[in-house]
């Protein structure tokens, strides 16, 4: 079985957004979600510009504007009625 890793990245995304908060430091307000899931959809999603670099010691990546109105897309549509 092949798996479709677009498909996987979409529905990560929209998890990603599920966990999603504000961080607001220093006047600097970003959006950020918990990293807890597959490492190599994280990399693909950093590539594609939607979070931050997964890799470091931070629990959580920022997500960025395309990725915030990505995520929250695929969200609706793959957990919304």
């Amino acid at each position: 079985m092949n798996a479709n890793t677009d498909k996987i990245d979409d529905a990560i995304l929209a998890l990603l957004h599920l966990t999603s908060f504000t961080d607001r430091i220093g006047g600097f307000t970003s959006t950020r979600a918990w990293k807890g899931h597959d490492w190599d959809a994280l990399g693909r999603l950093h590539e594609k510009g939607f979070i931050s670099d997964p890799k470091g010691k931070a629990k959580s990546v920022m997500l960025s504007e395309a990725g915030q109105k990505r995520a929250e897309e695929l969200f609706n549509q793959l957990f919304c009625d």
